[in-house]
Order: C-alpha cells, then sequence, then structure tokens
C-alpha cells in the first residue's frame, strides 16, 4: 500500500468504491492522505479512497495538527500499541499522553482498563460505567490531598572500613567486621562492633528498658561462623549470659571458631567488651558448636 506498486490496481479498485455509499463522519476525522482535519465531503468521495491507498500516510502531521488544537491525550483502537509509539515519537517533550488499548501479550480485560486508568490519571474525563459495566465494581471516595508519608525503614549503618587494609578479610555480614585464621592453628576469629546507631533496628528488641541483643543474633552469627569455617549446621548454642547493648556508644565482638575435631566439629565461643575500653576484660556470652 501507498506506494507505485498500487497503480495496477487503482482503476479498478475505483470502480468499487464508485458503488458504495458514504455518510459525512459523526466526529472530526484526520486525514492520513493531508495530515489536516478533513473538511465535509472530503470522506465521503470514491476519489479520497484512492489516494489513500496510493498516496504516502501522513502520520505525523495528523498527529501533530490534533496537537495544535489542544488534543493532549490519545488511545490506540487496535490489536497492539504500535501506533501509540509512532505517535508519541511524533511529539517529542510535549507531556502528551498516547496509550494502547490493547497489547498482544497482555490480557486485554487488565489491558483497556489499565489504558483507561492512565487516561483518567492524565485528565481525560471518564464514564466508568462503560469499561466496568457487569464487573461489580464500584466508585470510592479516596482522600483529595497527599498522603501523610511516614518512613519505616531503619537507617542505614555507616559502610565499614576496608579490612584488607588491616591485613584481615571481610566478614561480608552487617553484624560483623572482619574475619582472620589464627596463625600457627585451624582456628578463625571473626570481629566486628555493634550498636543501636550503626544497627537501629537492634533497639527494637527493649526489656525492662534494656537493649538485648535477641538470641536469634547469637544464630545467625553462629551460622555466619559456620560458612566461614566451610561448615554447613549448627550443631549447638547455648547463651550463658545476655549481650545488653549500651543506649550510646558500641560494643566490641569476638567469635572464636576453634580447631576442628576427628569428626570435623568445631567449638564457637561469642565474646563481647564495651567499643572504647581496650583493656576492658572480654565477656563470654554464648557457646556452641558448628560441623558438616
Amino acid at each position: 500500500f501507498h506506494s507505485s506498486l498500487m497503480d495496477p490496481m487503482l482503476e479498478d479498485f475505483r470502480a468499487v468504491a464508485e458503488t458504495l455509499s458514504y455518510h459525512e463522519p459523526r466526529i472530526p476525522v484526520v486525514s492520513n492522505v493531508t495530515g489536516e482535519v478533513a473538511s465535509a465531503g472530503t470522506h465521503t468521495h470514491p476519489d479520497y479512497w484512492v489516494r489513500h491507498v496510493r498516496e504516502a500516510v501522513r502520520f505525523a502531521d495528523g498527529v501533530r495538527a490534533l496537537a495544535d488544537r489542544g488534543v493532549t491525550a490519545f488511545l490506540e483502537i487496535g490489536p497492539d500499541g504500535v501506533l501509540s509509539a509512532l505517535a508519541a515519537a511524533s511529539l517529542p517533550d510535549t507531556g502528551t499522553v498516547v496509550v494502547p488499548a490493547l497489547r498482544k501479550d497482555r490480557d486485554e480485560t487488565v489491558s483497556v482498563l489499565s489504558g483507561v486508568a492512565r487516561l483518567y490519571v492524565a485528565g481525560v474525563d471518564v464514564d466508568w460505567s462503560a469499561p466496568l459495566s457487569g464487573a461489580g465494581a464500584r466508585i470510592a471516595d479516596v482522600p483529595t490531598y497527599a498522603f501523610q508519608h511516614e518512613r519505616y525503614w531503619p537507617k542505614a549503618a555507616p559502610a565499614a572500613l576496608d579490612a584488607t587494609g588491616l591485613g584481615l578479610a571481610s566478614a561480608d555480614h552487617p553484624l560483623l567486621g572482619a574475619a582472620m585464621s589464627v596463625a600457627g592453628s585451624d582456628e578463625l576469629l571473626l570481629t566486628g562492633s555493634l550498636s543501636a546507631a550503626t544497627h537501629p533496628w537492634l533497639a527494637d528488641h527493649v526489656v525492662g528498658g534494656m537493649i538485648f541483643f535477641p538470641g536469634t543474633g547469637f544464630l545467625e552469627l553462629a551460622v555466619r561462623a559456620a560458612d566461614q569455617a566451610d561448615c554447613d549446621r549448627v550443631e549447638e548454642l547455648m547463651i550463658a549470659a545476655p549481650l545488653v547493648l549500651p543506649a550510646t556508644g558500641a560494643v566490641q565482638v569476638q567469635i572464636s571458631v576453634g580447631a576442628a575435631d576427628e569428626e570435623g566439629s568445631r567449638e564457637l565461643r561469642f565474646f563481647t567488651r564495651p567499643g572504647e575500653d581496650f583493656d576492658a576484660e572480654w565477656t563470654q556470652h554464648a557457646t556452641g558448636r558448628i560441623g558438616s
């Protein structure tokens, strides 16, 4: 169509077109032949349809003609969204909304309702009784003001320093900072720092006005220690003393992983001390065993 390849059939096409009865459109129609809103009589003459077969499609001109008349929303009625993409490309940087009614790879009902909803959001007055007929849906009043937003996401902890610069390996865990093997042995050591400031979700575990490190936290650390030691399970975990986090400041954490015995089992020990006191005694909070 729309090329010289149509020339051999134009007279036969005209003969058929002249046998048809035409009526004036009930709504304004943009001609793809002229790229303008068609005047009276344009679409009711057989010659127009002969020209339509042979001449170029002035689609972009037609879209711009509608935009010049104040049209700000377009709805494509067809099996897919090919023309929607062309229309949007014809009106770049104008804020015009172009919506396909159907998409070949989507459910028809969902596609149509989504398209109508996009038009409604763009300010088009929609008669919802038509697309929702028989669906049992109803129009509900919603607040006309912006929702009052309140964030519940905890603030991210500051990024830990690169442990490799200290001769350690990264622990790759949000509760720990570094891991290392103990020279001359098969033992491992994992270290870190805990505080309500760097791990604000811990402050939600309050008992009697004090922030307690949860028992599941010890289990999580035991699992990470098992991963570091190439073990696949936590065989035993016993909490001997609760770990209370200070309201301000931090605690240093060390997890000692013993050498493997004949069965591949390793002993775990959990220690902490005040974060700023490097001469303080370590407190043991839990023990356990990991293995494969």
